[in-house]
């Protein structure tokens, strides 16, 4: 019976993934002005979900991204460059929250491993494509 009970909350989890408050006025609503309903969806394109795989702000539909497209389009809406935006969810979010994470000793390794994974790549050819000595 309280392995069912594990189950079964286990199972429902999703379900409580979302709250159940409204979504934020402009989270799903463009912009009057067309030039800035472009800034803020050029913008949304470049800012990374923080609760979805690999998914854009622009393209998500979790709560928290709706909450981040209002968030973009009330500060384009009072004026705000995209850059100051941009710099203060990398602030209050991390480097996470972009798609080309500044290189610095924690990003290292996003940017070295695929070089590393390459040229081990190449060597593990090279080495068994190799015709045998005679």
């Amino acid at each position: 019976m309280r392995r069912l009970a594990i189950l079964l909350l286990l199972l429902a989890a999703p379900a409580f993934a979302d709250s159940n408050r409204p979504p934020a006025a402009l989270s799903y609503s463009q912009l009057p002005d067309s030039a800035q309903e472009a800034q803020a969806k050029a913008l949304m394109e470049t800012l990374r979900c923080l609760v979805c795989q690999g998914q854009s702000i622009a393209d998500s539909d979790a709560e928290m991204a709706g909450d981040m497209r209002a968030l973009v389009r009330e500060r384009i809406a009072r004026g705000e460059r995209p850059a100051a935006i941009r710099s203060y969810l990398v602030q209050r979010y991390g480097d996470y929250v972009t798609y080309d994470p500044p290189l610095s000793w924690v990003t290292a390794p996003l940017w070295i491993a695929p070089l590393l994974l390459l040229g081990i790549g190449v060597l593990l050819a090279r080495r068994l494509f190799r015709s045998p000595a005679a």
